[in-house]
């Protein structure tokens, strides 16, 4: 018998909205006896999804990360990963390197110079998959973990159906935005980055999972202790109030929340946490 979540999933799947096909990579740098730091980029105020709030560095997945992921010359050995989650690693790392300048997952990159001339050509309209064949370079999707999935169906700008993955950060380059889609950028423990405030409900609901990561290596760990099982919150009336939900059996510490209290969607006129970009 369905547990009723998995029932809930059921009855979702079967009337939701298309969603556009996403991937955001969690990049998490160890320090020693203190929990990791993750980047994270304030989103433009001229966007239409999630304007002026704090992010994990992703998009939307675009038809040359299929192709790339369909190119073995440009992939590393390692482990046969199913079709459709190698497209969405690569988008991960392709809009990681887009918007804040680091290239997890990209194989033989040499030097700081040889990083920046592959973002500027991304940025120029240059595919990742010519770039790649052009400077001998491959993905690395084995270093990224997934982490979750989450396919929110209420009204919204937009409706992405996002994977969430984890990644050791790269010691090569330095986290710096892109200044289009991104106005800056910001290191810092999933808790500060709560305190902070300017975060959506997905984004939030995912930093109090991460708070209980101690370093890399327990995250990976963690993170396979729980199926990938697709996120859609619901709202229910308790105690006289209106409350959305996700399910109680994924790791996440805190699954729900009054709706009147969820940050949900992009308000340009709300400011983010500003800093100078960077």
């Amino acid at each position: 018998m369905l547990a009723l979540d998995d029932r809930r999933r059921a009855r979702l799947k079967d009337s939701m909205h298309p969603a556009i096909p996403a991937a955001t990579l969690i990049l998490l740098r160890d320090r020693p006896g203190q929990p990791p730091e993750i980047p994270m980029v304030g989103r433009g105020a001229h966007l239409k999804f999630a304007a002026n709030r704090m992010v994990f560095p992703g998009g939307r997945v675009d038809d040359d990360d299929r192709i790339t992921a369909q190119r073995a010359e440009l992939l590393t050995d390692g482990p046969e990963i199913e079709a459709d989650d190698l497209a969405h690693r690569i988008a991960a790392i392709r809009e990681t390197v887009e918007e804040i300048g680091l290239a997890p997952g990209i194989e033989g990159i040499g030097d700081v110079a040889q990083l920046s001339a592959v973002r500027a050509a991304l940025h120029a309209g240059e595919t990742l998959s010519s770039i790649l064949a052009r400077m001998g370079l491959r993905i690395d999707p084995h270093g990224l973990h997934p982490f979750a999935r989450w396919r929110p169906d209420h009204e919204l700008s937009r409706r992405f159906d996002t994977r969430f993955y984890i990644a050791r950060a790269p010691d090569l380059g330095e986290a710096m935005a892109d200044g289009i889609e991104c106005s800056h950028c910001e290191w810092a423990t999933a808790q500060e980055h709560i305190e902070a405030g300017g975060l959506i409900f997905p984004t939030l609901r995912n930093l109090e999972r991460l708070r209980q990561i101690e370093h890399y290596e327990h995250a990976v760990a963690f993170v396979q202790r729980y199926p990938i099982v697709t996120v859609t919150p619901w709202s229910e009336d308790h105690e006289g109030h209106r409350w959305l939900h996700i399910p109680e059996n994924l790791g996440y510490p805190v699954t729900r929340q009054r709706l009147d209290a969820v940050d949900r969607d992009s308000d340009p006129t709300r400011p983010s946490r500003g800093r100078v970009p960077g």
